[in-house]
């Protein structure tokens, strides 16, 4: 299993009349989430792409538990429980500054060939990195 943790800050422009984090505003953090991640572990999205390879996601879930609220610390855990074959399913958790769990999501995303459109397995540059987690 690999899992990592990145910080944000949450910004006025993230929350509603409220106070609290806009609900569509989760799938961007899962995002910075998952490319921070990839970053910590040797590499790039724009390095996939230059490959020809891109990662839609292909399906999203979100479960709110409670409000992110403005100028909140937030951690973005990112987990991934299981080696990618042609997808890879990334699971989020965020808590803010008191450790306490806001929020839970999952993505699941797949690799697409740019030059074919079709979907690919994961590239070796991804298993290569991650199988120390999984050993």
């Amino acid at each position: 299993m690999y899992q990592f943790d990145w910080q944000y800050r949450i910004r006025y422009a993230d929350i509603d009349q409220m106070g609290y984090m806009y609900y569509g505003n989760y799938p961007r953090l899962y995002e910075i989430g998952r490319v921070e991640a990839l970053r910590s572990l040797g590499l790039r999205y724009r390095a996939l792409e230059e490959m020809g390879i891109m990662m839609p996601v292909y399906e999203s879930h979100s479960k709110y538990l409670q409000p992110a609220k403005y100028d909140d610390l937030v951690t973005i855990r990112v987990i991934i429980k299981e080696m990618p074959r042609a997808r890879i399913v990334f699971y989020y958790e965020i808590y803010n500054e008191e450790n306490v769990l806001l929020h839970t999501g999952e993505t699941t995303l797949v690799f697409v060939k740019m030059a074919t459109n079709r979907v690919s397995g994961c590239p070796p540059e991804i298993t290569d990195r991650l199988k120390a987690y999984f050993e």
